[in-house]
């Protein structure tokens, strides 16, 4: 929803809105570009892997992005103006980011989260100013979203909406041509593969239409959670929802198909369990010694299956995907063992099996 603009009003918000832009460019502009960090693979000499380690901006994760992108598309709308509330929808990191652009301007803001959400990342949007709505079905966090911006005359910004429309996939220093312009001296400049999950689809949106564009032979793969509505309406247009099971890997895998996920900008979509996710993140962790979340380790896993298909082809290339926020928002989850016996999870067999990817170069189910 947006809040309502007369023709005064619009007018009398204007120097508001060039005001508003400008502190978010002058922080862009006081942030360098996060870090493409190569993983080593010893035993693969010939297949390079990189991962774009979003967790190093100001808020923590790649959702640092999506959120500037949001909030100058809503102030260029003329949807958000110097006393609106901001609302969104969000299993944590977008909030966490959004949070601190409507602390910037001076604006509240809401986050309607579900209520299994991290406490750490609770604890990050309430730092920055926010508040948090938590909500039983984490499937109806958008319809009390808009429900909570239509009571207060405020404005629900909609990530699930507008990720694949807010950012300019052609540049504007999106995260792919960030990857590109950080690949050209490597040894194999464009990557082979590109893998990333999918939370509203707009890194994958925005990734696979730049490869388009720029008609750039990489191909996309999408790391999925098996719970999720999106490989499967990958494979099949007519389906439109996920399991139904939750799903333990938050940021990314959603209950049904969203409004910014783009399939047909596609190649591949893989599959994978949340005890697999949790385990290959904690392996990374061990490999990189630093913390990753859970959605990278979902990524890894993706990122293993393809490697060992190129080392059995006896290709050579690059495999390049996101380490998307740092593991230790997730310290009293992810990396609690408590945690995920509760939750009858024994994720070590998945820990060993990356742990042996990294060293060995081998995969196998």
């Amino acid at each position: 929803m947006h809040a309502p603009q007369g023709p005064d009003s619009t007018r009398q918000d204007q120097s508001w809105v060039h005001w508003a832009i400008g502190r978010i460019e002058a922080d862009y502009a006081r942030s360098s570009d996060t870090h493409l960090l190569a993983v080593p693979l010893p035993a693969l000499a010939h297949i390079a892997l990189y991962l774009k380690d979003e967790s190093s901006h100001p808020t923590g994760s790649l959702k640092h992005r999506l959120a500037r992108s949001l909030f100058l598309h809503a102030l260029c709308s003329g949807w958000i103006g110097p006393d609106t509330t901001v609302v969104e929808a969000s299993s944590g990191s977008t909030a966490v980011s959004e949070a601190y652009f409507a602390r910037m301007l001076g604006l509240p803001f809401i986050a309607v989260i579900p209520e299994h959400t991290a406490r750490e990342k609770i604890a990050a949007i309430e730092a920055l100013g926010g508040a948090c709505h938590a909500v039983a079905d984490p499937g109806s966090v958008q319809s009390v979203a808009a429900r909570i911006a239509a009571e207060c005359g405020g404005h629900h910004i909609d990530q699930f909406t507008y990720a694949e429309r807010a950012t300019d996939w052609r540049g504007n220093n999106n995260i792919a041509e960030s990857i590109f312009a950080q690949m050209r001296r490597e040894p194999h400049p464009v990557p082979t593969w590109i893998v990333c999950g999918a939370g509203t689809g707009g890194t994958s949106a925005t990734i696979g239409r730049y490869l388009r564009y720029f008609r750039h032979p990489t191909r996309l793969c999408l790391a999925d959670p098996e719970a999720s509505a999106f490989h499967r309406h990958w494979h099949d247009r007519a389906v439109a929802a996920g399991s139904g099971e939750p799903c333990l890997i938050e940021g990314i895998g959603r209950p049904r198909i969203e409004a910014s996920f783009v399939p047909t900008v596609i190649d591949r979509a893989e599959v994978v369990g949340d005890a697999a996710s949790i385990g290959a993140a904690r392996a990374l962790s061990r490999h990189l010694g630093r913390r990753v979340g859970g959605s990278t380790g979902t990524n890894l896993v993706a990122c293993a299956r393809i490697a060992a298909e190129m080392a059995a082809r006896g290709e050579a290339g690059a495999i390049v995907s996101i380490l998307c926020d740092s593991g230790e928002r997730y310290a009293s989850t992810l990396y609690n063992d408590a945690w995920l016996a509760e939750r009858g999870l024994d994720c070590s067999a998945h820990e060993a099996r990356m742990a042996h990817f990294l060293a060995a170069g081998t995969w196998s189910e």
